[in-house]
């Protein structure tokens, strides 16, 4: 694997799993701008990521090619 895609992989990793946590946080009560933001970022931050795990399994599927 190369390196960029592994950097890359392991930035959509991070995205998800932020993207997650901010979208698990809505099972408790809070104010309606926080559960605003939480919602835009979480979902912003898990769709750039699968988005980006994507892009970096084309990446590392072009560059062993033949």
């Amino acid at each position: 694997m190369p390196l960029e895609s592994a950097i890359m992989f392991a930035v959509a990793a991070v995205l998800v799993l932020v993207g997650a946590w901010l979208l698990l946080q809505l099972r408790h009560p809070q104010g309606p701008a926080r559960v605003y933001v939480y919602r835009m970022v979480g979902i912003m931050a898990v769709a750039g990521g699968s988005t980006l795990a994507m892009s970096a399994a084309a990446m590392w599927q072009w560059s062993a090619a033949p």
